[in-house]
């Protein structure tokens, strides 16, 4: 066998073997279009979801009112619980970091099934960083005064493009 016979040969098993190699302890990207939120949990492990990814996920819908927009709008979107629990974040508190460096902190204790939501489309279309989005967390604000609170306000971060597992005390 000549020597440029085994190169081309051996070449695409070296570039597939560097390519595996390359990409260890970067994101796990989970495929469709571009991701627009990344999730690193307590080990370190980071993962990478686009729209398609999330629209995989359950789903949840509802309607409310903000203290940012004007009147009702329909939210959709992935439980936050959801998105944690597929990149393994189980205990602790999680950052939610906005595009421009807004920070909120949330224990996970205070995240519910279904409370709050990623929502990804507003009124059924998809959310421009003009209108808050791509992502936005948002609790159901009318269907509980609990939700009417600076806390949750202070949580409900738009823009939101990673979150970050904390480690707490005892984890």
């Amino acid at each position: 066998m000549s020597f440029l016979r085994f190169r081309s040969l051996l070449a695409p098993v070296l570039a597939a073997s560097l390519c595996c190699f390359a990409s260890e302890g970067r994101a796990e990207h989970q495929g469709g279009d571009n991701p627009v939120l990344t999730v690193r949990n307590l080990s370190g492990r980071i993962q990478t979801y686009s729209r398609s990814d999330l629209a995989l996920m359950r789903q949840v819908t509802f309607t409310t009112t903000t203290i940012w927009t004007e009147g009702p709008h329909a939210f959709s979107g992935v439980p936050l619980s959801e998105i944690l629990k597929h990149a393994g974040v189980q205990v602790g508190n999680v950052d939610l970091y906005a595009a421009n460096d807004y920070v909120a902190t949330l224990p996970l204790a205070e995240v519910e099934p279904d409370t709050p939501i990623v929502a990804y489309l507003l009124d059924g279309e998809p959310m421009s960083l003009r209108d808050k989005g791509p992502l936005w967390v948002v609790y159901p604000y009318d269907s509980d005064p609990k939700y009417q609170s600076e806390t949750c306000y202070t949580r409900s971060v738009w823009q939101l493009v990673r979150i970050e597992a904390v480690p707490t005390a005892g984890n």
